[in-house]
């Protein structure tokens, strides 16, 4: 449906503000800041020394700092984290996940929109608030991030219909995009298995950030050969953690296990076929590999 939005009651906005704000989230976050501007917002992670997935984010400018729209459920842990890192930094971090909200649109209405553009990231103003064309990938369509207090008198606008979110997720899901439980895959791989290269969330020429050393000798070494796959259940049930085994042979490990399943695959393996149906101990299941994922 063209004109369906989803609001999406499980993400959360911080907002980071203040004269060191911009140096701050350069040196943390795996994307460049530097790109981010009132007409470009971009994807970008949050790993651990070691390279090690945390958390994700989009960032968006607004005003004299930045919005991060981030799952809820991680919303608190990146808000000690950065806390964490602030140390005498002249940054303010506030959660204002009560005032704001983030509602997502399907690509198509969001290109009938005037002044958007064609662009992953492309950022422009409506009615003085921030609509994103989703930087991952433009099948996610657009995010409109505004004061609850403003949310329906802008949709009625727009012309856009309430939907479930259960559809939103499930689109996700077939795109091969996490939904939501993130939180499952910390510190269970690597960033860059999390396919953050292909989803623009690292930039491999910008300076020193947090985990920048592994993630870049992964690439350069040619050392990625797991990667995180949605799954396709077929029958019955599929377990948290669970290995997954053909021919007696790891090649891989379910990390979400819930509606929208994902596993970390050795995609390079010899064992690994991705037109088999794999055995669980209480189901069957396939491996996709996503369109945009060029493997």
């Amino acid at each position: 449906m063209n004109n369906s939005v989803y609001i999406l009651k499980d993400r959360a906005i911080l907002f980071l503000n203040g004269p060191d704000t911009k140096d701050f989230l350069q040196n943390l976050i795996s994307n460049d800041v530097n790109k981010v501007n009132e007409n470009h917002s971009c994807f970008a992670s949050l790993l651990t020394p070691q390279g090690k997935f945390l958390y994700e984010f989009i960032v968006i400018k607004h005003k004299s700092g930045y919005f991060i729209d981030c799952e809820k459920s991680q919303s608190e842990e990146i808000f000690k984290q950065l806390n964490l890192y602030k140390i005498r930094s002249k940054v303010e971090i506030l959660n204002l996940s009560n005032e704001f909200v983030v509602a997502s649109f399907g690509y198509k209405k969001y290109l009938s929109i005037e002044g958007s553009r064609d662009i992953l990231g492309f950022t422009f103003k409506y009615r003085e608030d921030p609509i994103i064309l989703d930087p991952r990938n433009k099948n996610l369509g657009a995010r409109l991030v505004i004061n609850l207090e403003k949310l329906y008198l802008s949709l009625k606008k727009l012309d856009l219909k309430d939907n479930k979110i259960e559809n939103y997720y499930a689109q996700s899901h077939k795109l091969g995009i996490v939904p939501k439980d993130l939180n499952k895959l910390k510190n269970k791989l690597f960033g860059i298995e999390c396919n953050f290269e292909e989803l623009n969330a690292i930039d491999f020429k910008k300076g020193c950030y947090v985990g920048q050393e592994n993630t870049a000798r992964i690439k350069l070494k040619n050392k990625l050969s797991k990667r995180l796959l949605p799954i396709e259940v077929i029958e019955g049930q599929i377990g948290d953690n669970e290995s997954i085994l053909n021919n007696n042979v790891e090649i891989g490990k379910i990390l979400i296990n819930k509606e929208y399943p994902f596993a970390l695959i050795k995609y390079l393996d010899k064992n690994f076929d991705k037109n088999q149906i794999f055995k669980s101990k209480k189901g069957s299941f396939k491996i996709c590999i996503p369109e945009w994922l060029k493997i």
